[in-house]
């Protein structure tokens, strides 16, 4: 016998974890590796490719794993497979099949069965199955089967506890250029409508004594990042303070964590251990995905709005961790004007990033069985995202697209924060800005094709200038505009050539000599550049770079104050900020 597991992930820097974990539980419970491999493949890979990968394993049994970015090509892949491995039995599972397995049998009537839930100890028993030359599936729990022309669903499976899934890094080796996803807990105790965490209740926890030995793995390695993949990481406050307390201690100085949690659940003590946190240790992904409340009650989410504002800006203020909010458009008793009001409160709090998702009507979620009460008009294809509501229209849908591809763009990016924060005030609100932008690219036809990073800064400038055309009295001052985004660029990027098409005509005139005068000055190198020390001053010129303003630019970024002064800022590019990663800038005068 020879299994085979399958992956279809969405970019090469990704793993799948799932296919991990039951790899790791069969390989521990005592299938050998010559009875048992994984692949993981991209979606972005060639169809053929992956399926003479598969071939050439010549596996008995083939499990897939399928999600919603990948069902359709996974299907497509098995349907073709099964036609060069005939012999081979194939199996599908993952949340994307799980909550309708029969539906799937019917579908795909080249599928052996439908792994429902989480899967290891099925599978193992499954493989088992087959080792002993048996095809009866009826006492393995968590299934859907073919009993000869009729379907049957076993009984549903006990969760299995977290201290039995073994450490899967402790089978799996190649992780270097991956995005580590670890696991401290299952399940979520709260029953959001649109999230198919809400179908079955309940969280089990891993041991701290193996979560403490497995993220030491994760620290001795140096890893860049790990993802917790925990649903709501902090809703037991004992074990996210132990596993803080840990990290903390045990901190390398590079390795970051990713945490999704509820910022409103935080409580003052971790608040005040989170502040001793180094820049970049910890990064956070809160989801508000609404601060209407009828849309908030609708959706059965608990969530205390004004502690999630309060915790976040008390986070924020610490400017060690990164906080990334999410929204999501498309709920119940949400319009256009009512998600707007959502994205400015949203925006208000100053996240590092601010993600627009769109509601994605999930197979198997409660949201699903309300979408005709809702309105709800969705893709009938993955996503399934929804297409239109009573409260909200596919043109304003439509609408919202462009500004998330604006967010995207022009905030998310983290290039532009000069210009966008002094430009955004010169709006009706935030909204109206990303709004008015996201129409103007869409009416230039800009959206249909790829930009450069410098393509970018030109767009945001040739904007501003419509703008200002359209409304003059709107108070903007242009060359403001282009010696932040001048500023901008040059805090990001250690340009090798002046961007000529921003430059102000003050920038212009700047004698190149009075820079080389300031790197030759050896006092004030010592004072600005000390860890530069013995380099010689044209190598610290190609490796720092020396912008000049006729704004005091370090002002208003600091204090919020605008000012008519010629200044001169040091960038220095081996000093960046590790929250967004900004080179570290002073005033040279």
């Amino acid at each position: 016998m020879k299994a085979l597991l399958v992956a279809l992930n969405a970019k090469y820097i990704h793993s799948n974890l799932g296919i991990y974990c039951l790899y790791a539980y069969s390989r521990k419970r005592g299938i050998p590796p010559e009875e048992l491999t994984f692949r993981e493949f991209t979606i972005n890979q060639n169809r053929e490719s992956i399926i003479e990968n598969i071939y050439e394993e010549k596996p008995d049994i083939i499990g897939f794993s399928c999600y919603i970015w990948n069902i359709e090509e996974m299907k497509g892949i098995a349907r073709e497979v099964k036609k060069i491995l005939p012999q081979a039995d194939l199996w599908l599972g993952g949340p994307e099949v799980s909550y309708n397995g029969e539906g799937v049998l019917q579908e795909n009537p080249w599928i052996a069965g439908v792994m429902v839930g989480a899967g290891e100890r099925s599978f193992y028993e499954i493989l088992s199955g087959y080792r002993q030359g048996s095809r009866d599936w009826s006492h393995i729990p968590g299934l859907v089967v073919r009993k000869g022309e009729d379907l049957c669903r076993t009984a549903e499976g006990a969760p299995l506890p977290m201290d039995e899934i073994p450490f899967v890094y402790d089978y799996i080796s190649e992780i270097e250029h991956r995005i580590i996803y670890y696991e401290s807990s299952r399940g979520c105790p709260y029953g959001c409508s649109y999230c198919l965490s809400s179908v079955s209740r309940g969280v089990c926890f891993r041991s701290m004594s193996l979560v403490e030995r497995e993220l030491q793995f994760f620290l001795d390695r140096r890893v860049p990042q790990v993802k917790f993949v925990d649903r709501t990481f902090n809703c037991n406050p004992e074990h996210a303070m132990g596993i803080w307390r840990y990290l903390h201690k045990h901190d390398n100085g590079v390795t970051n964590f990713h945490f999704e949690l509820s910022a409103d659940l935080l409580t003052q003590e971790q608040m005040d251990h989170l502040s001793k946190f180094r820049p970049g240790l910890a990064q956070f992904e809160i989801g508000v995905q609404s601060t209407h409340p009828e849309t908030v009650e609708a959706i059965h989410r608990k969530m205390d709005l004004e502690k999630l504002k309060s915790h976040v800006a008390k986070v924020g203020r610490g400017e060690n961790i990164h906080q990334h909010l999410d929204l999501i458009a498309g709920l119940p008793y949400e319009d256009f004007e009512t998600f707007r009001q959502s994205f400015c409160d949203v925006y208000s709090l100053g996240p590092d990033q601010l993600q627009l998702g769109f509601l994605k009507v999930l197979k198997g979620s409660p949201m699903e069985g309300q979408a005709e009460e809702f309105g709800m008009i969705c893709q009938s294809q993955p996503p399934y995202e929804v297409l239109g509501t009573k409260w909200i229209s596919y043109k304003e849908l439509r609408r919202l697209k462009w500004v998330e591809e604006m967010v995207e763009r022009y905030y998310n990016s983290m290039q532009f924060m000069a210009s966008v924060r002094y430009l955004v005030p010169f709006f009706e609100d935030a909204f109206a800005f990303y709004d008015l932008l996201g129409q103007f690219y869409k009416e230039k036809g800009y959206g249909d094709r790829q930009h450069s990073r410098m393509q970018n800064y030109d767009k945001l400038l040739e904007f501003v200038q419509y703008y200002i055309e359209e409304s003059p009295n709107c108070g903007i001052d242009l060359e403001a505009v282009r010696e932040l985004l001048v500023f901008d660029l040059y805090a990001r990027e250690n340009l090798k050539a002046e961007p000529q098409g921003l430059l102000t005509e003050f920038q212009k005139s700047v004698d190149r000599e009075e820079s080389r005068s300031i790197y030759q000055d050896e006092e004030a190198m010592k004072r600005f550049l000390p860890e530069y020390e013995g380099i010689p001053w044209k190598q610290k010129m190609r490796m720092t770079h020396l912008g000049w303003f006729s704004y005091d630019i370090l002002e208003f970024i600091n204090h919020g104050r605008w000012e008519k002064k010629k200044s001169a800022i040091l960038f220095d590019y081996a000093r960046r900020n590790p929250l967004n990663r900004q080179a570290y800038c002073q005033s040279v005068f």
